[in-house]
């Protein structure tokens, strides 16, 4: 993967949070291309529950004071960075007062989904995509983990189709088993409408559960990765008719050899 240049998109990155299997994932693939000779960008969204003074995030004045239009409502997009100990490995956060002063990720104390998960996915996805266009980056591969960031491949695809920065990226969606109960709010469907993107490519968000998430993610992505042992049936199923390529399950002692066969190989060739 030497100077290949990668933009992993994660819901969720070790050490800032607990380790998961998308967490450590977020953080071994990168580290692995980094130590290739690989160019990477690891973004990820600032949850109240991440220590900021612990982990040295400060605010990155340049990049900052941007609004986002979510749901016809101006919400400021402001960037932190820090730099994970050891790895020489810079990740950028998403923050918001609005969405992620919380302290708490994606559910309250009783274990409760927050209402507006939907619009924090959004704003994490346009987040993201304004930032690299701000640093005038332009990734080979976008890597994308975690059901916060699944809405990326849909708007990169769509909203941001024109922008010539992005012609030659591909984009690769894992899919885990970390998943979530119940539905999302039930207007997410509308909020994503309000951003012009097609009625049809959005139809399973009409009811927002986390496989119709990952069905939209799919449909949008280039290549797929099997990123938990099992993964729910139907969503198996869906995937593997999808025709898009698919790099199986490795566990993480094995992934190395076979990410790096499969993006050169197949996602790039």
């Amino acid at each position: 993967m030497k100077d290949k240049r990668i933009l992993y998109v994660s819901s969720e990155v070790v050490p800032y949070l607990p380790e998961t299997e998308i967490s450590s994932m977020s953080f071994e693939a990168p580290r692995m291309v980094n130590q290739q000779g690989g160019q990477i960008r690891i973004f990820m969204p600032r949850y109240g529950n991440i220590n900021e003074r612990r982990h040295q995030l400060h605010e990155v004045i340049r990049l900052s004071g941007i609004n986002l239009v979510i749901n016809d409502l101006d919400m400021p997009l402001i960037i932190k960075v820090a730099s994970i100990p050891k790895e020489r490995i810079q990740v950028y956060f998403i923050d918001n007062d609005e969405y992620f002063k919380r302290k708490a990720t994606l559910t309250d104390e009783a274990g409760k989904l927050f209402p507006d998960n939907d619009e924090r996915a959004i704003f994490f996805a346009k987040g993201v995509i304004e930032t690299v266009k701000k640093l005038n980056w332009a990734p080979d591969i976008i890597h994308v983990h975690g059901w916060l960031a699944s809405l990326l491949p849909l708007y990169f695809k769509e909203y941001y189709k024109d922008e010539p920065l992005f012609n030659e990226s591909k984009i690769v969606t894992s899919v885990y088993n970390q998943s979530f109960s119940g539905s999302l709010n039930e207007e997410m469907i509308n909020k994503i409408k309000f951003d012009n993107i097609d009625d049809e490519a959005i139809k399973p968000l009409e009811e927002p559960t986390y496989t119709n998430l990952m069905k939209v993610a799919i449909d949008y992505s280039d290549a797929l990765i099997i990123g938990s042992e099992t993964i729910p049936e139907d969503l198996d199923a869906y995937l593997k008719a999808s025709d898009k390529p698919i790099l199986e399950y490795k566990t993480k002692d094995e992934f190395g050899e076979a990410y790096t066969t499969f993006f050169n190989e197949t996602v790039l060739s």
